[in-house]
């Protein structure tokens, strides 16, 4: 299974707006590449900005799958990948 770029942040909207207990729609990602870091994320939610590593976006896909797609599956099947867009490939 292949989520694209916009699923990505998707996730990461849900994620956040969950924890911070807000609407996912008050909540803006940009998810970021570097040769050296690997993905990331910056997050903006209620009026305060943070970045996430790549484990925490394995996390909200983890969740966005079980919770929007009612699909259990664990970080290492989840795999970040650099194409035209940031994607991540699923082993189901």
């Amino acid at each position: 299974m292949k989520l694209i770029e916009q699923d990505i942040i998707n996730a990461v909207c849900l994620n956040m707006a969950e924890r911070k207990q807000i609407q996912p729609s008050q909540v803006e990602v940009e998810l970021m590449w570097d040769e050296d870091l690997g993905f990331s994320a910056e997050v903006e939610a209620d009026g305060r900005s943070q970045v996430l590593i790549a484990a925490n976006l394995l996390e909200a896909i983890e969740r966005f799958l079980y919770t929007q797609h009612n699909m259990r599956v664990f970080r290492d099947q989840i795999r970040l990948e650099l194409e035209e867009e940031i994607v991540a490939y699923v082993a189901v």
